[in-house]
């Protein structure tokens, strides 16, 4: 449950910076997409990555130590490193002084999907290499 409102949020998160980016010249749209990225980055998002995280080290601690596993525990970091990434440009949308496009934003949604798709190819086939 805590992956997909974290699944949710990474994916959402840059979609709502699309909106922002588009409609910079709106003062009270720029607003509204300020109050909900925090709220769904700090509120759901997060919150949701540390549950994420607990569980799936305790998951790793009972599992053992497959080869398959840490290829999913290396693609987990990467999402969390994605997830910061977030986080930088939510403070410069924030502050008004961000200067990437809406075009930028459509690009890095799709990392998340990416990343999960090779999560779920490990979890499902479990390989031993």
């Amino acid at each position: 449950m805590f992956m997909v409102a974290w699944m949710a949020g990474l994916l959402y998160t840059p979609r709502l910076f699309v909106y922002h980016a588009e409609n910079i010249d709106k003062p009270e749209l720029v607003e509204t997409f300020k109050t909900m990225e925090y709220r769904l980055y700090y509120y759901i998002a997060s919150p949701s990555a540390l549950i994420v995280w607990i569980t799936g080290l305790y998951m790793f601690h009972a599992l053992g130590f497959y080869n398959w596993l840490n290829i999913k525990i290396a693609f987990v970091i990467i999402m969390t490193i994605y997830h910061f990434y977030l986080n930088k440009y939510l403070l410069e949308l924030r502050n008004d002084i961000c200067k990437k496009s809406a075009k930028f934003f459509r690009l890095i949604n799709e990392i998340p999907f990416l990343l999960l798709f090779f999560i779920i190819i490990l979890v499902i086939i479990k390989p031993d290499f």
